[in-house]
């Protein structure tokens, strides 16, 4: 849980709120955990357009703080899935 606590607010603070955590690992000392994340919420409302979610892999250090991520993908909400290789 507090892997998932400081990732939730790494993004609240830093990008936008999270919109789901797909997944958390522990490999050797680091976490990897993806994250969703609904991109510009309101601007795609405004012009009636689908949102648009960003997948993000975030790392943690052995004292869970986050030290690196990125966006790896960006999607229509209403697009299919893909899959991301973990």
């Amino acid at each position: 849980m507090k892997v998932l606590n400081e990732v939730s607010e790494f993004f609240n603070e830093n990008i936008a709120p999270p919109h789901k955590i797909i997944s958390a690992r522990k490999k050797d000392q680091e976490w990897r955990v993806l994250v969703e994340v609904i991109e510009e919420k309101e601007y795609m409302k405004k012009y009636a357009r689908d949102q648009m979610v960003g997948l993000y892999e975030v790392f943690l250090d052995e004292n869970i703080e986050v030290t690196g991520f990125s966006r790896l993908s960006l999607r229509y909400r209403s697009d299919i899935e893909e899959q991301v290789e973990q």
